[in-house]
C-alpha cells in the first residue's frame, strides 16, 4: 500500500511539471512585441543603445542600463549585454566609413590597392591586397573595391613587364637594319646591335688573349729588373776628389823657431812643410840670409 502511494505521488509531480512548463511555453508565446520571455513571464524590452540589468518581477518592472563605449545595441532587446564594436584595423586594409555608437556598429570599408572579400550590408569585414601581375603578364582588369586585380599571360612574339595592360611586340632588329643580338622573352624585348652574336663573341675573345698577354710582359718584366738588382752588388767605391776633400786633408807643421831663441821673421814663415799621408814635400825654408840656389 505504502509503495503504490509513492508511484501515484511520483506521477501526479510530473503531471504538475509538464503543465508548468506548458503554461510558461505558453505564456512565451503570448509576450507582446515590446516584451521578452523570463522565468517569471513576460518582461518589457530595453531600447537600442541598452541592455538588462535586472529581470522584471510581479512587482517591479525592468530594469536597463546604457551600452558602455566599444559596444552596441541596435534595436529592442532583452538582452543582458551589449554587442562588441566591429574595429577597422589598417593592416588588414579597411578603415572606417562609419564610426560605431550604442545603438549601430561600426561599417568598414576597403584602402586603396584592397578589395572586399567578406561584405556585410553596405560595409566590408574582410579585405586582400590586389594581385600584382607578374613579368610575362598584363592586366586585363584592374582590381577595384569589390573585385581582384586580373592578370593574362602574354602570347608569343609579345612581353610584358606586368605594369602595363597589354603586350608589345617584339622588335624586329632586320626592319631597322641591325642584327639580332639576342632574342625577345614574354618578360624582355629582343636586343638589336650593329655585329651579330659571333661577332661580338670574337671580339670578347681577341680582347682577353691580349689583355692577358700585357699581364704577363709587366710580371715579367718586374721578376727581370729584381733578378738585375740582387745580382750587382753595392759599390763602395769613392771618386779620389770626394776621398781628398774629405780624408786627406792637409796638416799645417807649426811655425819654425830660430835656434837663438827669436821668432822666425814672416819671410821665414813663408814656406814650411805639408804633410800628406804617405807623402811628404819639404819645402826649402827661404832665409833672408842664404839666397835660393837656382837649379
Amino acid at each position: 500500500m505504502f509503495f503504490f502511494n509513492v508511484e501515484l505521488i511520483f506521477h501526479i509531480y510530473l503531471l504538475l511539471f509538464h503543465i508548468y512548463c506548458i503554461d510558461n511555453a505558453t505564456a512565451s508565446a503570448n509576450c507582446r512585441q515590446a516584451e521578452y520571455s523570463t522565468e517569471e513571464g513576460c518582461c518589457p524590452t530595453c531600447p537600442p543603445g541598452m541592455y538588462v540589468n535586472r529581470h522584471c518581477t510581479e512587482f517591479r518592472s525592468t530594469s536597463c542600463a546604457c551600452c558602455t563605449e566599444g559596444t552596441f545595441q541596435d534595436g529592442n532587446n532583452g538582452l543582458e549585454q551589449c554587442f562588441s564594436c566591429q574595429h577597422c584595423d589598417a593592416g588588414l586594409g579597411l578603415k572606417v566609413k562609419r564610426s560605431c555608437s550604442s545603438t549601430s556598429d561600426a561599417v568598414c570599408e576597403v584602402l586603396d590597392g584592397f578589395f572586399c572579400s567578406d561584405s556585410n550590408g553596405g560595409g566590408c569585414r574582410t579585405a586582400q591586397r590586389h594581385t600584382v601581375c607578374s613579368p610575362g603578364h598584363y592586366i586585363g582588369q584592374r582590381g577595384t573595391a569589390d573585385r581582384d586585380t586580373e592578370c593574362l599571360h602574354c602570347t608569343d612574339g609579345t612581353f610584358s613587364d606586368g605594369t602595363s595592360t597589354s603586350c608589345q611586340n617584339h622588335s624586329k632588329c632586320e626592319s631597322v637594319g641591325l642584327n639580332l643580338m639576342k632574342p625577345g622573352t614574354d618578360s624582355t624585348d629582343s636586343e638589336c646591335g650593329e655585329h651579330g652574336p659571333q661577332t661580338g663573341l670574337v671580339a670578347g675573345i681577341i680582347s682577353g688573349v691580349i689583355l692577358g698577354m700585357a699581364l704577363m710582359a709587366l710580371i715579367i718584366a718586374i721578376i727581370l729588373t729584381k733578378q738585375i738588382r740582387e745580382s750587382t752588388p753595392q759599390s763602395k767605391m769613392e771618386t779620389p776628389s770626394k776621398e781628398l776633400s774629405q780624408d786627406y786633408r792637409p796638416t799645417e807643421t807649426p811655425p819654425l823657431k830660430s835656434t837663438d831663441g827669436l821668432e822666425p821673421t814672416r819671410d821665414q814663415q813663408e814656406y814650411h812643410t805639408i804633410t800628406i799621408p804617405d807623402e811628404t814635400i819639404a819645402v826649402q825654408e827661404r832665409n833672408p840670409t842664404t839666397p835660393p840656389t837656382n837649379v
